[in-house]
């Protein structure tokens, strides 16, 4: 049986981790996440707190280092580790990939199906608040925050548009469908 690989990009609240981890009980596949982060955490010797804060913290780095030099060099270090082992999961196994750029590094394998979620701000307000415990004076913040880096991220090593319609087979609206019809979807392109 040939492998296929789901990429699910995500903006934060629009339900990208819930949707794959419900996709991978329904397809019998496996479902990466941070898991790829801590993987590259330990090839490269560095806690996974700091691992995890030098990709949540992109944007900062960015735009004070300069390419190869210092902490950045670590990202870039770390996203090249990330990439390798999310190409050899692709070959290895079918699978769902969260974030991670996925959908860039495997922009060329035939067999991936790439998927962006996104929510309207009321609704990713709502699940911030009840699923995610953040209080709802912060919850915007947070959001802005959480997406601008994943923007800057994202463009940073891919030289694209995050969220740009055109490299997704599927763009997802969370905020208008749940949970159930947003994995039948998905289920649906993938099969």
């Amino acid at each position: 049986m040939q492998k296929y690989v789901i990429s699910i990009s995500r903006q934060f609240g629009s339900l990208g981790r819930p949707i794959a981890k419900k996709l991978a009980e329904l397809l019998e596949i496996e479902y990466y996440d941070r898991d790829i982060v801590e993987e590259a955490s330990k090839v490269h010797n560095i806690p996974l707190k700091e691992a995890s804060n030098l990709e949540e913290s992109a944007k900062y780095l960015f735009m004070s280092f300069p390419l190869g030099s210092g902490t950045t060099a670590t990202q870039d270090a770390l996203f090249k580790t990330e990439s390798e082992m999310i190409k050899k999961l692709a070959v290895k196994e079918s699978c769902i990939i969260v974030g991670r750029c996925a959908d860039f590094i495997l922009k060329d394998y035939p067999r991936a199906v790439k998927v962006f979620c996104y929510s309207d701000l009321q609704h990713a307000l709502t699940r911030c608040v009840q699923e995610y415990g953040i209080p709802r004076q912060n919850a915007e913040t947070e959001i802005r925050r959480i997406n601008r880096n994943r923007i800057h991220h994202y463009e940073y090593y891919t030289g694209r548009k995050w969220g740009e319609p055109h490299h997704y087979n599927l763009m997802l609206n969370t905020g208008t469908i749940g949970l159930q019809t947003a994995c039948q979807l998905i289920k649906g392109v993938y099969q």
